[in-house]
């Protein structure tokens, strides 16, 4: 499926942009149902890697550094890792950028007021809510399930569903990997998935509901 994305495109370049784009979520249909990933769709992937090269500067994390370089910093690495281990580790490996410390009540505390904040930030890391991938990041939404659901709860009373499905997606993550939750989120996956409008929150929503269902 990758390498027809590449192979078909009018514009290969920016259909390997896609591909850097849509990261770790590139394997979500092996990784979600066992399925092999096909070798031709490995080589597409690298192929992205190698036309548009990551930044060999470690981007500092918000507020400190630019949201932008040192989100898509993380996303690179989800991203090369699981092609890494899909490939039996022929690819090498990038490092993972660091974390910012957690604003009180957010990332080890599950009160206050900093919760909003980290659970929005939280969302756009979501592509690293994926089997095969743990590390820093996951061990933050382990930490703090309660900011989490109420980031996914605030974003769908908001009428925000893309940032909604976002961070129900490590809810999803979280049930999967056994974390006692105080928010259900398969109804709220449905919920979300009557709501979505836009192909990257039904990518979202649909990631979310395997991840419930596995």
């Amino acid at each position: 499926m990758v390498a027809d994305h590449v192979e078909n495109a009018r514009d290969p370049g920016a259909a390997l942009a896609a591909i850097r784009i849509l990261g770790a979520d590139t394997f979500a249909p092996a990784l979600l149902t066992g399925a092999a990933f096909p070798p031709q769709d490995a080589e597409a992937v690298a192929l992205a890697f190698t036309s548009a090269p990551p930044s060999r500067e470690m981007p500092e994390p918000p507020p400190t550094g630019a949201e932008g370089p040192w989100v898509m910093a993380w996303r690179d690495w989800a991203t090369v890792t699981l092609l890494t281990l899909l490939t039996e580790g022929a690819n090498g490996e990038l490092t993972a950028p660091r974390l910012p410390e957690p604003p009180p009540g957010a990332g080890h505390r599950d009160g206050g007021t900093g919760w909003a904040a980290w659970s929005v930030m939280m969302g756009q890391l979501s592509t690293l809510a994926l089997p095969g991938l743990d590390g820093p990041v996951h061990d933050a939404a382990r930490a703090a399930p309660l900011g989490l659901a109420r980031g996914a709860s605030r974003a769908v009373l908001r009428g925000d569903y893309p940032t909604a499905a976002r961070i129900t997606r490590w809810l999803a993550w979280l049930h999967a990997d056994g974390v006692r939750l105080r928010l259900d989120p398969a109804p709220l996956v449905e919920h979300l998935g009557l709501m979505a409008e836009g192909d990257r929150l039904a990518l979202d929503t649909a990631i979310a509901r395997h991840l419930i269902t596995a």
